[in-house]
């Protein structure tokens, strides 16, 4: 497809589509991780999903290679993709999805917080200063007013803390990831081969962490296998070749704007699908962070041409 200039129904359409994948993307982590240790699930995941990115880089007809300038930015980029998900798969074991989404989708807060000092032509302006302070507030919200004991709410019973600051550490690095992938020379990369060193230089860090987790397996059931096929080709996989393909397509700012439904849809997907509690402190910080995060993503008005 031919670069387009505003979003369509098609990109639109996509968006949402991708949106709801990643609120089923939690859930799915969460029942996983009752099979495999969530560090290793995590490891494994890589390794699988580098290779289903290089087979299909190669019957692309390209190559997985990078030169020798590239290679101290490759492990970079790996490396925050390991905190990233390290964050996110033990945020997931310890407390719930609807409450894990409010926080590791505050992304967007650290990344334009971060661009404004790494990004020349990405400033805070008034408008985001003000949705940097709604996601922010909606962030602190999540994490510091705490009610109840909602199903699968981890496995000492009620909502866990450290979960939650798990879901912010792997908010960090993937606004870290992005700034590496953006600020720096790894931006000469074709999408899907950055994508590819992620998953590959994440993959030993990832199963060298797992041996200060605990054992490997739990309960493991035939369930938890087509889970992590699932995580593997369908999330880390296409799935997020699919979403690098959507912003080389549309503008930048427009893909941004749909984020705001990654943390609805996530709050959504934990109480439709595992029966978690939604309290007026979950549904207050989600909205602050979904107004927030359209106001960051709001693009910017352009200066008036002056009459000729």
């Amino acid at each position: 497809m031919e670069p387009r200039a505003r979003i369509d129904l098609f990109g639109a359409t996509a968006l949402v589509g991708f949106s709801l994948l990643l609120a089923s993307n939690q859930v799915v982590i969460k029942l996983v991780n009752d099979g495999f240790q969530p560090v290793f699930f995590a490891a494994i995941r890589s390794v699988g999903a580098a290779l289903v990115v290089a087979l299909f880089i190669h019957l692309r007809g390209g190559t997985v290679a990078i030169a020798r300038p590239y290679w101290g930015l490759a492990l970079a980029m790996g490396a925050c993709f390991a905190v990233e998900f390290i964050g996110l798969f033990i945020a997931l074991d310890l407390t719930t999805v609807t409450r894990s989404s409010v926080i590791f989708y505050t992304m967007p807060v650290w990344l334009a917080l971060g661009a404004h000092f790494v990004l020349p032509d990405d400033r805070i302006t008034p408008v985001k200063a003000t949705g940097l302070v709604l996601a922010f507030a909606g962030a602190a919200v999540a994490i510091f007013f705490r009610e109840g004991n909602g199903a699968d709410a981890g496995p000492e019973g009620g909502l866990s803390l450290v979960g939650d600051l798990c879901a912010l550490l792997g908010a960090w690095g993937w606004a870290s990831l992005v700034l590496i992938a953006r600020g720096t020379r790894f931006k000469e990369i074709p999408p899907q081969v950055q994508h590819f060193w992620q998953l590959a230089v994440s993959a030993p860090i990832l199963l060298v962490a797992a041996f200060f987790f605990g054992p490997f397996v739990r309960e493991l059931v035939a369930g938890h296998l087509w889970g992590l096929a699932f995580q593997i080709v369908l999330i880390a996989g296409f799935g997020f070749m699919f979403w690098i393909w959507l912003l080389s397509i549309y503008p930048a700012s427009g893909v941004a704007s749909f984020s705001f439904l990654s943390p609805i849809f996530g709050i959504l997907a934990g109480w439709l699908l595992l029966g978690e509690d939604i309290g007026p402190s979950t549904l207050l910080a989600g909205a602050l962070v979904a107004v927030g995060l359209i106001l960051i993503n709001r693009p910017a008005k352009r200066a008036a041409r002056p009459p000729i």
